[in-house]
């Protein structure tokens, strides 16, 4: 098993300094949440993905869902921030999910820019990338890689 400060030291090495801590692929960050309680994924999708697409299927206490924009509408959300300071700790270690892995970048560069010192972007997101036929869950992400995930 890897130790958690191995997946941590490659995750920096992936080169988002000094924008945020680093970058973890979905394995990654699963073994990251398993390992340590006090790890938490921020869910930065909208209220509305999460309950019509799924999502991840973690202890409550490790799951903060925090919209990086509203629904309808996609305005950006002005109490991101305010929002995470209240759920969760600086020096916590964060990992930041989206549907495809872009949101989450945001995320967890604007929690940095807010003194969050452990944020790390889990890479490919929820979904992934659409495949051929324009569908995602095939091509990368959380779901495609097998980790527990609670359906819509």
């Amino acid at each position: 098993m890897t130790r958690p400060a191995d997946i941590l030291a490659r995750a920096q090495a992936r080169g988002t300094a000094p924008h945020y801590a680093g970058a973890v692929t979905p394995p990654e960050a699963f073994a990251l949440l398993q390992a340590d309680a006090g790890v938490k994924l921020v869910d930065v999708r909208t209220n509305a993905e999460r309950d019509w697409v799924g999502r991840v299927a973690i202890p409550e206490g490790q799951h903060l869902a925090v919209q990086w924009a509203t629904y309808p509408g996609g305005v950006p959300n002005p109490e991101f921030i305010a929002q995470l300071e209240a759920e969760a700790g600086k020096d916590e270690v964060l990992l930041f999910l989206c549907r495809s892995g872009v949101r989450s970048k945001h995320g967890a560069r604007l929690a940095t820019e807010h003194g969050f010192a452990q944020c790390y972007d889990i890479l490919e997101g929820f979904e992934g990338d659409k495949d051929g036929a324009g569908h995602r869950k095939t091509v990368g992400g959380w779901c495609h890689a097998g980790l527990p995930w609670l359906g819509a």
